[in-house]
């Protein structure tokens, strides 16, 4: 019996799945890092003396349910055997960017009410007397949590289904993060919905490189998740650098790559390296954010691999949409609902968007439908899908005539001049063709004629002398006049998430 032959039931528990991926195959390796390689086995042992520890500690519940464990640790083996440890314990995991300055950290921390911080020494050195009471340190003492004790034997997962397994803080565009709910429902629907594309993005057989940080949702789940669903073997990369992940990618035998743009952008001007590295690679998936058509064609045309790119968001688990699901890539789409995702595009008043006479549909508001959706935020649910099933993601796409879906922007990105609405990524995609731009985001600002306006922050090609005139020249000569910036910033750089999205809300 393999892993893929036992059901893996949405109303189990996460955890479960190492179990099986163990009792299936213990000697095959689980996890690879720099420096280390976890079998099947060790790593479920390590869920267990997890799960044994924080069980002793006896955390009990508070009036919002079961304690929160929070994991502030790079994608390094430990964090896998933390984060099934607490959802074996039947407690909740909330993981965090290590990189959060002592104000984030502190928001996600009160906010959750964590009762257990799982952290890097910085971050606890950062937090001080912030942290909470029980603490545990890479390194040190984290160490004799994942050692159990000769006595502990196996420890059986308790709750799961629409039990809360995990709160991951979504970055938003303005104001405070917020925690997404998400059970294990949730998490393992995505699996089994993605499970269901033909043929198969991930089986047992393949490698697959994790570089997208695991306390984000695409890594996190995409990726170590899709690991332990199918028992295949990750590839842990803690700190990204395009020449060092292609010789790890070489030297491991990765089959599967799950990527955001930066990563593949990078990539693509390595040429003959890239291409020889590539050589046993069969799949590359990219999301978070649009990949950038130059940079795509430049990759597909070195390594003769096409990148299949997605939509999805922490909401959801996160994946709603794939290429992968589509009969072939178009450039620029986001390709088609996966299977047991229902998709509708709607307009202001909730009804579906009419066809064009050219068969294409205008742009709507994208509402989802899926078992992979959240419970709404932290920590009374709010936001969540409707009585109905149906929860509105706040991005705008239109479909073709084939049904294939393409992004518009983001709904509370959306700036109206005039009344005329304005969508951030064309103005983007306009200004970033321009060859003495590296990168550039649309924003909008108050104007006292128009409501708004638009207003560029441009990075420009080292060297390059472009001007604000210039630029919005070129925008001119490429887009109606109500869309065009009426002021260019330039910036040595643009502040990004950790899975390379523009942070509008810190130019803001």
């Amino acid at each position: 019996m393999t892993v893929q032959d036992v059901s893996h039931s949405a109303a189990g528990n996460f955890a479960d799945a190492v179990r099986r991926a163990a009792s299936a195959g213990g000697a095959r390796p689980a996890l690879r890092s720099h420096d280390a390689e976890l079998t099947w086995a060790e790593l479920d042992r390590q869920v267990d003396a997890v799960a044994a520890g924080l069980g002793a500690l006896d955390l009990g519940a508070d009036e919002r349910g079961r304690a929160r464990v929070a994991i502030a640790l790079p994608n390094v083996p430990e964090f896998a055997a933390v984060f099934f440890g607490v959802l074996r314990a039947g407690l909740v995991a909330v993981p965090v960017n290590p990189a959060y300055t002592a104000r984030e950290l502190t928001h996600v921390l009160s906010d959750s009410g964590a009762a257990v911080l799982v952290a890097t020494g910085p971050v606890l050195e950062a937090l001080g007397d912030a942290a909470p009471a029980v603490r545990y340190q890479l390194g040190k003492g984290l160490t004799g949590l994942l050692s159990a004790p000769a006595e502990v034997t196996q420890v059986e997962a308790v709750g799961g289904g629409e039990d809360l397994a995990v709160l991951l803080y979504t970055s938003g565009t303005a104001g405070a993060p917020k925690g997404a709910m998400l059970p294990h429902r949730a998490l393992l629907a995505n699996h089994e919905q993605l499970a269901g594309i033909e043929p198969a993005p991930v089986t047992r057989d393949d490698v697959l490189l994790l570089a997208v940080p695991l306390f984000h949702a695409y890594g996190l789940n995409s990726g170590l998740g899709a690991v332990v669903y199918h028992g295949a073997c990750g590839v842990l990369v803690e700190r990204f650098d395009p020449a060092d992940s292609l010789e790890a990618i070489e030297r491991h035998g990765v089959t599967g790559v799950v990527g955001v743009p930066p990563m593949y952008i990078a990539w693509s001007l390595m040429g003959e390296r890239l291409a020889r590295a590539w050589s046993g690679v069969r799949l590359a998936v990219c999301g978070a954010s649009p990949l950038d058509p130059a940079a795509e064609r430049r990759f597909a045309e070195t390594t003769g691999r096409a990148v299949h790119q997605g939509y999805g968001l922490t909401e959801a688990a996160p994946v709603l949409t794939s290429t992968l699901a589509s009969p072939s890539i178009k450039p620029g789409s986001i390709g088609r609902p996966i299977p047991g995702v229902r998709v509708r595009l709607v307009d202001s008043a909730g009804e579906d968007v009419l066809d064009d006479e050219d068969g294409t549909s205008d742009p709507g508001e994208i509402v989802a439908c899926g078992a992979n959706l959240f419970r709404g935020y932290w920590p009374d649910g709010e936001g969540g899908p409707g009585a109905d099933g149906w929860w509105a993601t706040g991005d705008v796409a239109y479909a073709d005539e084939d049904g294939d879906l393409f992004i518009v922007d983001r709904l509370g990105e959306l700036i109206l001049v005039s009344g005329f609405n304005v969508y951030p990524h064309e103005v983007e995609s306009v200004l970033a063709a321009h060859e003495s731009v590296v990168e550039a985001a649309a924003l909008g600002v108050p104007h006292p004629y128009t409501g708004q306006t638009v207003k560029a922050v441009v990075v420009r090609v080292p060297d390059s002398q472009i001007t604000a005139e210039e630029l919005i020249a070129h925008c001119e000569r490429n887009l109606a006049r109500f869309k065009c910036p009426t002021a260019v910033e330039f910036v040595a750089e643009l502040p990004h998430s950790a899975t390379g999205k523009v942070r509008k809300g810190v130019l803001r």
